[in-house]
């Protein structure tokens, strides 16, 4: 499939001692060119075409680049062992800021890519010179956690991994459907919960860049939605060791490692209040579907209450600031999941503003 790259954007393949991944860049911009670079990485069902508008609006001396992870895009297609949480695409992440001679990287990470470069962070703190997170999945991973501590409600992550996938979006992922004619159609989906409903793009063509950045999503047990393990407890499925969404388990991704880290790179927060995704009450959290009758079952708040995923990510942040580091919170109103596509001179102005006067001091809410 042709990749719908909006004028002034190109694609490149580097070759990684990992896997060939793609980059996307500017026109004027040399992905090989070494020293520092500002490196995009993705959310999950997407690809790096969803961060082209910031790619185009910085300057090119930033050498602004947007990687296709694993699984996705034109990136190879191999399998993710879910095993290793999401070491699979920072293993793949460090292997590609070797093959560009990249020196040290502005991490920008959108959702699931949030998970990934505090991951990195954490494996590579000395490559690391900033931090963005754009709606970024919660410090304890997606699903089967209770309280601001990230506590594991089952001690094998029952309530998260593949288990909650929808199978008729499965289903139409594969088909390649790129119709708005059923709910669970990719469109559908991005329409509901990618943006707030007011936050469509006014140029249907870039709806439509965005629906096949979804499309390049492989599916299967080695990559979305991964493998699933039966088990008794509610909602009677726990996460297996293949594929996406078990790579954010509870029992293989944790980041808050980093309010421990020696070296603290700034770090900036940009989020929308209206996100259904990434929420303490996420309309794909199965728990919090349970305490709405969504999901049958549900065995109450007690037992199994819904994961507070923002003030989680607050809660770690707040003691990475509290040991050394710094944050800053930017909150946009009416704005979903996806902060860069809704508001893009916003969330550009709000970046710039990171990458250059990064905060000496524990910031709040802005």
């Amino acid at each position: 499939m042709t990749e719908p790259l909006l004028p002034g954007v190109r694609a490149t393949r580097v070759e990684t001692t990992r896997l060939t991944q793609q980059v996307l860049h500017r026109e004027d911009v040399d992905p090989g060119g070494g020293g520092d670079a500002v490196l995009f990485v993705h959310g999950n069902v997407s690809s790096a075409l969803f961060w082209q508008q910031p790619l185009l609006a910085l300057d090119p001396s930033w050498r602004a680049l947007a990687v296709d992870l694993r699984g996705f895009g034109g990136t190879d297609p191999a399998p993710v062992d879910a095993t290793r949480g999401v070491r699979d695409w920072v293993d793949d992440l460090q292997a590609l800021v070797t093959a560009l001679g990249l020196e040290r990287v502005h991490l920008v990470g959108w959702s699931l890519g949030g998970g990934v470069v505090l991951q990195y962070l954490l494996d590579h703190a000395e490559r690391v010179a900033s931090v963005t997170l754009v709606a970024p999945v919660s410090p304890y991973g997606f699903g089967g956690t209770a309280g601001p501590d990230g506590r594991r409600v089952h001690p094998d992550g029952t309530g998260a991994g593949a288990g909650g996938a929808n199978p008729d979006f499965v289903a139409a992922l594969a088909a390649g459907d790129t119709s708005a004619d059923a709910p669970t159609s990719p469109r559908s989906i991005f329409r509901a919960f990618y943006v707030a409903p007011d936050n469509l793009p006014v140029d249907e063509r870039l709806e439509d860049v965005f629906v096949a950045s979804m499309l390049t999503t492989r599916t299967g047990e080695d990559h979305y939605p991964g493998d699933v393990v039966a088990t008794e407890a509610w909602p009677g499925a726990a996460p297996g060791g293949r594929g996406v969404l078990n790579t954010l388990a509870p029992t293989v991704l944790d980041v808050s490692g980093i309010a421990e880290l020696a070296a603290k790179p700034p770090v900036l927060w940009v989020r929308g209040d209206a996100d259904q995704i990434v929420s303490d009450t996420s309309a794909f959290d199965l728990a919090f579907l349970g305490s709405i009758g969504a999901v049958p079952g549900w065995p109450g708040p007690q037992a199994f209450p819904p994961q507070p995923m923002v003030t989680q990510t607050r809660s770690v942040l707040d003691r990475y600031a509290a040991s050394g580091g710094a944050y800053r919170e930017v909150v946009l109103p009416a704005v979903g999941h996806s902060p860069h596509v809704e508001r893009p001179q916003e969330f550009v102005v709000a970046l710039l503003e990171h990458l250059t006067t990064p905060p000496a001091e524990p910031a709040g809410l802005t």
